[in-house]
């Protein structure tokens, strides 16, 4: 299918192109600035008496092509302005030129955009489904650019997110299947990346840098808008891919660092035909580099084409294609519990473990390939309505070694290593259809979204099962759990033990169909209120070849906001009730002694979410900031029973509440500051004994540092001797982290830690030079789920990047 459509998008293409390419036209081009003199970026021109129109570029240019001889009149409408219009002769095989000044500010024509604006494209967009200024959204969000990471120096996807306030990662990518990509804690609970340009595009490996315009971080259970195919209880992760734009440039970027890091990138862009109507743009790049351990590496080659294609004034479609070989050996996760008896090591000096120790070694690796393709429809009916059809593909494999190691027996030091071959292939089909409305009904205007989504997964595994590989201790000692048949941490050695632990042959499919409504109400310019709610259809075929484990079930997820501006535009109070929900297949349980294997179905689990803040937009957009105060109860969650490990209950409750800050400043000219601080209290709230997963009052786990401050500032000078050289730093301050919490178990802490990291770099726009450093004092830290993860030690990185 993904074929065929590629197929028919570039015949369009070559149709349109050897359509439009006309003789004897002329072309327009020009360039729309604001009164106090700066560029009017994605302000819509008409051309009178025709279908043409244009957005200008953030430069504030524009070019209206293949135009026929005669004179003409260009109009730029914008809601609640006078139309400018100003009249323009085209003669055959010319070019003329049309400069243009609109009577507004710069901050009046931002207001505009937002009214007017019906591109998909605009980041901002998916946040909502519906085009809204931060200042209009009731929800809380926090993006990260690709500017910032490129000023961090930043290669690997998962250190960009310490730049969110109350976001911390708690397991890096494993590679396995199902859940492989990282694991990151958000409002308390476990949240992956999951949606990429809105659309869900899982991984089981790490994320990729090399096509990132921007990180979007969604606080709060979301699923109204996005669905319940994925945890998000606390929140959702959305990266923004780069677009095509119709000039011609690129970037070509070489990094080296630390533990032979060696990475090399480029991102090309060029339009695909003289009338602009397609552009083409490739991101690509190739990664290699070794573990701080005595054994890991990692490895791949990136590249992602995306082509923008402009049928008319109305039509136009976006592709996009991800392709990723990435192969690697990654240390099996530390768990340093069984979670039934009390732990031996209460505390990181008591374990001892030799954070160079991998447990692994390099002839043990996972591969990890993804292949993501999205196609974008985009139209425009009138100035009230647009429609957005999405059509996106994933299909992602782990193929290799998995291993962890597990918790001991009470008064024992050693550690059982366990391991198994993934062999697992998923494949994920997302359709979306989206309309937008923008129209008053009487005095009230109305931002209306009208959607419908369908989703379906496959899963195929052909893995081995699990078996005892050895014992080991937190210091590194290896003890054969069968001196007479010893397993080595060699590929040979390991196949041969998996031999005769079985083999997966399974084939399961679920599926979802859901409708979506919302509207934004403005009462006032400063009052509006969001009501928002889902239906969602949840099909689970289970095993295909097994019609017993069939089973459907119905949710509603609704969503409520209020924004009240008492300084329009640069002020607003926000309140939200969210919800999520999450379709829990059915599957096989059995008796304590298992026996009476048996199909259980359960119910969707619930997050509910009120929230309470303050936006703000200052000083001409140099200070801007969100403070919020969150409550989330989860409810129906699914764990295991008290008396039977082999069966599970939905008696989980769990509350989280807390605060969270975050700024951005532009205090003085060629200084910035990014800056947040967050604060979390969670706690099981059923009422459960001393099970060790629900026992009330006490951390569920994988719930992440109770406080997390994070610090970002760089200054360039931008004048004298020294003009274009900068210099960045900054830090993360992550405090007491309980990575298990049970009455009988244990208390486990992972100590607090605080990262230095600064940059020296310098920048004259066509080329940049950088230098990092991380974690400049050389602290030891970690992280966990459960678990206990060593972190890297210092490091650095330096880069050099080309502009064309």
């Amino acid at each position: 299918m993904a074929n065929k459509i590629t197929v028919l998008f570039f015949f369009l293409s070559f149709f349109t192109v050897s359509t439009f390419a006309q003789q004897n036209n002329g072309n327009i081009k020009g360039t729309v600035t604001t009164n106090d003199s700066k560029p009017a970026a994605l302000v819509t021109i008409h051309l009178s008496g025709t279908k043409k129109y244009v957005q200008t570029n953030d430069d504030g240019t524009f070019k209206l092509s293949n135009v026929a001889e005669g004179n003409y009149t260009l109009e730029v409408s914008l809601i609640g302005y006078e139309t400018l219009r100003q009249n323009v002769s085209i003669k055959a095989n010319q070019t003329s030129q049309v400069n243009m000044q609109l009577q507004l500010s710069q901050q009046q024509l931002q207001d505009v955009i937002v009214t007017t604006n019906r591109n998909a494209n605009d980041s901002s967009y998916y946040v909502a489904k519906i085009p809204l200024k931060n200042l209009e959204n009731p929800q809380a969000y926090q993006t990260v650019s690709a500017n910032l990471i490129k000023q961090q120096g930043l290669t690997n996807f998962d250190d960009a997110l310490r730049n969110v306030p109350g976001v911390a990662r708690t397991w890096e990518s494993t590679g396995r299947s199902g859940d492989g990509t990282a694991y990151f804690a958000m409002r308390g609970f476990e949240a992956q990346t999951s949606l990429t340009n809105g659309l869900p595009a899982f991984t089981t490996g790490d994320m990729q840098l090399g096509d990132i315009e921007e990180i979007q971080v969604l606080k709060g259970p979301s699923g109204t808008l996005y669905g319940a195919n994925f945890y998000g209880y606390g929140g959702i992760i959305n990266i923004i891919t780069k677009k095509p734009y119709f000039t011609t440039g690129g970037e070509i970027t070489y990094n080296l660092g630390s533990f032979q890091m060696n990475q090399i990138s480029a991102d090309i862009n060029t339009p695909l035909s003289k009338t602009e109507k397609i552009a083409l743009r490739v991101n690509t790049s190739y990664h290699s580099e070794n573990s701080f351990q005595d054994a890991g590496y990692k490895k791949s080659f990136f590249i992602a084409p995306s082509l923008r294609f402009e049928v008319n004034d109305k039509l136009s479609f976006d592709f996009l294609a991800e392709v990723l070989q990435e192969e690697r050996a990654v240390a099996p996760v530390f768990f340093n519990t069984n979670r039934t008896d009390p732990l031996t090591a209460k505390n990181i000096r008591e374990l001892d473990l030799d954070t160079y120790q991998s447990f692994t070694s390099n002839d043990l690796p996972m591969k990890n390939p993804r292949f993501n393709t999205q196609l974008q429809m985009n139209y425009t009916f009138n100035h009230n309505w647009t429609s957005q059809t999405a059509i996106s593909k994933t299909t992602l494999k782990s193929d290799g070694y998995y291993g962890y190691i597990f918790g001991n027996d009470y008064g024992s030091n050693i550690f059982e290593q366990d391991i198994h071959k993934e062999n697992y292939t998923t494949s994920i089909t997302d359709i979306q259809q989206n309309f937008n409305g923008d129209f008053k009904i009487g005095s009230l205007r109305n931002r209306l979204l009208i959607g419908l989504d369908y989703y379906n997964q496959n899963n195929v595994d052909n893995g081995t099962g699990y078996a005892l590989m050895r014992y080991v201790t937190p210091q590194g000692e290896i003890i054969q759990a069968d001196d007479e048949h010893p397993v080595y941490a060699t590929q040979e050695s390991v196949d041969s033990l998996l031999a005769s632990s079985g083999n997966s042959n399974s084939n399961s499919s679920n599926s979802t169909y859901a409708f979506y409504v919302s509207d934004v109400i403005n009462f006032t310019k400063g009052l509006s209120v969001m009501a928002s709610v889902r239906g969602d259809y949840f099909v689970s075929k289970g095993e295909k070849n097994d019609p017993s484990d069939d089973f459907n079930q119905f949710a509603w997820s609704p969503k409520f906001g209020i924004v009240y501006q008492p300084i329009l535009n640069k002020l607003s109070l926000f309140a939200n009730y969210m919800n999520t929900f999450l379709n829990v297949a059915p599957f096989e349980v059995t008796d304590a002694d298992g026996s009476n294997p048996h199909i259980k179905s359960f119910k969707p689990e619930h997050a509910n979410q009120l929230e309470f803040g303050i936006k703000s937009i200052l000083f001409t957009d140099k200070l801007t900031g969100t403070i919020s105060y969150y409550d989330i109860k989860l409810e129906n969650r699914v764990t295991p029973k008290i008396d039977n490990i082999n069966d599970y209950d939905q008696r989980g409750k769990v509350r989280s509440r807390g605060i969270e800050f975050d700024i951005n400043a532009n205090p003085a000219p060629g200084l910035t500051i990014t800056a947040g601080y967050s604060h979390n209290h969670i706690e099981n709230t059923s009422d459960n004994g001393t099970d060790f997963y629900t026992e009330k009052g006490r951390n569920p786990g994988g719930q992440g540092p109770q406080d997390l401050v994070n610090f970002w500032a760089t200054y360039k000078i931008n004048s004298g001797a020294l003009k274009n050289f900068g210099f960045g730093a900054g830090g993360n301050y992550a405090g007491i982290y309980k990575v298990i919490d049970n009455s009988v178990v244990g208390v486990f802490e992972l100590p607090s830690y605080t990262l230095l990291n600064a940059s020296l770099f310098y920048n004259s726009g066509r080329m940049q030079v950088s230098f990092n450093g991380n974690n400049l004092a050389d602290k030891k830290y970690y992280i966990g789920y459960w678990s206990v993860n060593p972190q890297r030690p210092i490091n650095f990185t330096a880069s050099i990047a080309f502009k064309f």
